[in-house]
């Protein structure tokens, strides 16, 4: 946090300044402070302003803002403050607020709570006020809030990661992380090749200029990438019958028939995305490289897989370290045709939202491996699991079911720590965020909707 400007005006200096406004009332009104206000209030405030000031001034030393937590940004501090009011029968809430006015607080939000720790000469209700005051006039406005009031404090706001909540705002989301790139790392297979180089800088422009809801642009492939491709592709598929899961080998078949896939061909990512649309709900995004974990988990919440459109380099066909069409098209896209697997994944980017960057690590850690220890799924153990992308992972993870791994992630997921949880709206494609008892109730009566609809459908076939 920025250290705070603590500086409080004496009241001499006030009155001096408050004079030179008397006779230069002309250039007063057009100073940044008073732009847009009426003479008469400018006057009420000056007077109100030099009182408080003043008796700031005379009141026991010790610095207002010792207890007091907040934010300077642009000049302006940002506080949340809590306040109890004397008892007495002169107190009341609006001499309070009056001290707002007085120094053109700019209030967020006020809110009356029962008090906590009610004692003798004090009201039962607490206050709680939102607001930003010049930070000039932070201490004398302190001052004159405890003038009038007990028990003055404040707390921080818990602060979350910031986190999308429409699907447009994924627009945002395009962290990438340089962790093996042709540019830059000399083991790159394609470090010395400028022409692949240039290449790769030209596919991923279409994902730098990509917005959300625009068509994703097609790429014309070379007779070398497709070359590349097809060794991967035939490779693969000879491997899927005995090595991929039923769940797997459905999707992959009608991929080919619906997608472009084949040995002869890169799939458009446009095609696919709408193959997955109708089936799941997931749609693909061009990405231009390895997105940081954050922002690729806060895609999966929406059911948008991030895509890369370039290819491996043709030197190294069968392994690659950083993501590319190969691994994402063969590897990731057919498990996203399955609804329970789908539904998986959107659960994996839900938990993310809002989280600690160590929680997001765990989401994002997998395990696989050649020659594996076979182990039962279990989150807390996978999460810790240590990766690494240069070889075969040493530990295999393995699950009765896309249900079983879905029910034990979703036990997972409510041991992360927020204070609210979050839920997908499928008509707005956006984020619910469910922090009070209002925003679940209403997310109540949805469930009773549909739970209405699924027994009327019971009764109409009974």
């Amino acid at each position: 946090m920025p250290t705070p400007n603590t500086a409080t005006p004496s009241a001499k200096g006030f009155r001096r300044a408050v004079s030179e406004l008397d006779s230069k009332q002309a250039e007063a009104i057009m100073s940044p402070r008073f732009i847009g206000r009426r003479q008469s209030l400018i006057e009420d405030a000056r007077k109100e302003r030099e009182a408080a000031v003043a008796a700031a001034a005379g009141e026991a030393s010790g610095d207002p803002l010792d207890t007091i937590v907040f934010e300077e940004k642009d000049g302006k501090a940002l506080l949340n403050l809590f306040f109890t009011l004397k008892a007495a029968k002169s107190t009341s809430l609006s001499r309070a607020l009056k001290v707002f006015e007085t120094f053109e607080a700019k209030i967020h939000h006020l809110e009356t709570r029962a008090n906590r720790k009610p004692k003798e000469g004090t009201s039962e209700l607490e206050y709680f006020v939102r607001c930003e005051v010049h930070s000039s006039d932070l201490g004398t406005l302190l001052s004159s809030i405890r003038r009038v009031s007990d028990e003055v404090r404040s707390t921080k706001e818990d602060k979350f990661h910031w986190f999308p909540r429409k699907i447009s705002e994924l627009d945002k989301c395009h962290h990438l992380v340089t962790k093996f790139d042709p540019d830059l790392d000399l083991d790159h297979p394609g470090f010395s090749d400028q022409t692949y180089r240039q290449r790769r800088k030209m596919i991923a422009e279409i994902a730098f200029q990509y917005k959300h809801g625009e068509p994703i642009p097609r790429v014309e492939y070379t007779a070398e990438e497709i070359a590349t491709w097809r060794e991967v592709y035939t490779t693969l598929k000879s491997l899927y019958p005995t090595h991929a899961c039923r769940e797997h080998l459905e999707a992959f078949q009608l991929l080919e028939r619906f997608s472009g896939y084949s040995e002869n061909s890169i799939p458009q990512l446009e095609d696919v995305s709408r193959f997955l649309k109708e089936r799941t709900g997931f749609q693909l995004r061009p990405v231009a490289g390895l997105l940081s974990a954050r922002d690729f988990l806060s895609s999966l919440a929406f059911r948008v897989f991030q895509c890369t459109q370039y290819i491996r380099h043709a030197s190294s066909p069968m392994h690659s370290p950083e993501p590319d069409c190969c691994h994402e098209l063969l590897g990731h896209v057919p498990m996203l045709a399955d609804r329970t697997f789908a539904q998986f994944s959107q659960d994996i980017g839900l938990a993310s939202l809002g989280a600690t960057d160590e929680e997001i690590e765990k989401l994002a850690t997998h395990s696989l491996s050649e020659e594996p220890e076979i182990r039962d799924f279990d989150p807390d153990a996978a999460a810790v699991q240590p990766y690494q992308d240069q070889s075969y992972q040493s530990v295999y993870f393995v699950s009765e079911s896309f249900s079983d791994a879905k029910d034990k992630l979703r036990s997972y997921a409510t041991r992360i720590r927020r204070p609210f949880s979050v839920k997908f709206d499928p008509y707005t494609l956006g984020i619910e965020v469910l922090d009070s008892p209002q925003k679940i109730r209403h997310s109540l009566e949805g469930v009773q909707d549909e739970l209405h609809l699924l027994a009327h459908a019971l009764n109409a076939m009974s």
